[in-house]
């Protein structure tokens, strides 16, 4: 009788492969490639957890002993977290025997590059636009912003999108390529802000006195600047008004404090004009001609 060949565990390559060998007596040729696959699982498992535990609070405190705000906190955060799994990706690929750490690195990085350049332009271009952001600051959390499609007060920030809260309290996602790429006015940037506004008064009313009455308002006006002073410009001549455009200054401003000012100054300066009995006139048309009648019988409705 021939004896039957026992498994040798040394035919295995891996450390579970030879121990599936000698412990449960499968042969190397499928004991190895399971044990190859396990260790990888088991190594990245292990990396990503320590990643998570250890490393990442530890970007935390670094980022806290810089005096990092959320704004700049966030996309960091996010990038250590794609570290640690891009690492441990890598470290798993060795361990399955895929190649050495830095060939597995490589080739990692080479799908991510295919993948991304092919299947994630938009968002590749989303992501170079939220560093731009991150880097140039032309905004940060709280600030009154608009943009071409809208405008709100800026939630968070990400390095994909931003999310803007709406004066009718919705939440917009808007992509960062969008505001990077179009015209952007941050309007609290400054420490103070110019407000616009057009009184209309009709032609027969005094423009000297609606002018005098408009900087007397403003300057009456609680949150309204003296240095730099209010001006009044006669702009417009429309076809039933004389248009008188206000500017005025708004120290600190918020959206909050320039509806309010603007609102009550608004409001001031109307009831001087009923007042002194300046118009605010509204359009209207003259009607001329006259209306035919022609001969023969009417048609009725049957």
């Amino acid at each position: 009788m021939i004896p039957l060949q026992q498994p040798n565990p040394a035919d295995a390559g891996s450390i579970v492969g030879k121990f599936l060998v000698e412990v449960f007596g499968i042969s190397a040729h499928f004991a190895d490639p399971i044990g190859y696959a396990a260790q990888g699982i088991i190594v990245f498992v292990t990396l990503y957890v320590v990643g998570k535990v250890a490393v990442l609070p530890l970007v935390d405190r670094a980022m806290d002993r810089r005096g990092l705000d959320r704004h700049a906190k966030n996309p960091l955060q996010k990038i250590a977290l794609v570290a640690v799994v891009f690492v441990a990706l890598a470290v798993a690929f060795g361990a399955a025997g895929r190649g050495s750490v830095l060939t597995s690195l490589a080739t990692i990085a080479a799908a991510a590059t295919l993948a991304i350049g092919f299947a994630l332009q938009v968002v590749l271009q989303n992501f170079v636009a939220g560093v731009f952001i991150f880097a140039e600051k032309p905004f940060r959390l709280g600030d009154w912003i608009m943009w071409e499609d809208g405008e709100g007060v800026v939630e968070d920030i990400s390095l994909r999108v931003t999310r803007v809260r709406s004066f009718d309290n919705e939440l917009l996602t808007v992509p960062n390529a969008q505001l990077t790429n179009d015209v952007l006015t941050n309007l609290v940037e400054a420490d103070k802000l110019r407000v616009k506004f057009v009184f209309g008064i009709s032609y027969d009313a005094d423009v000297e006195r609606a002018t005098e009455i408009i900087l007397e308002a403003a300057e009456a006006q609680e949150g309204i600047m003296d240095d730099p002073e209010p001006s009044v410009r006669l702009t417009e001549l429309g076809a039933s008004s004389v248009g008188l455009q206000s500017r005025i200054w708004i120290a600190d401003p918020s959206r909050a404090d320039v509806v309010e000012t603007r609102g009550e100054y608004v409001t001031a300066v109307k009831e001087r004009f009923d007042e002194e009995g300046i118009d605010i006139p509204y359009p209207h048309r003259t009607l001329t001609g006259g209306i035919e009648f022609a001969d023969g019988p009417v048609a009725t409705a049957e």
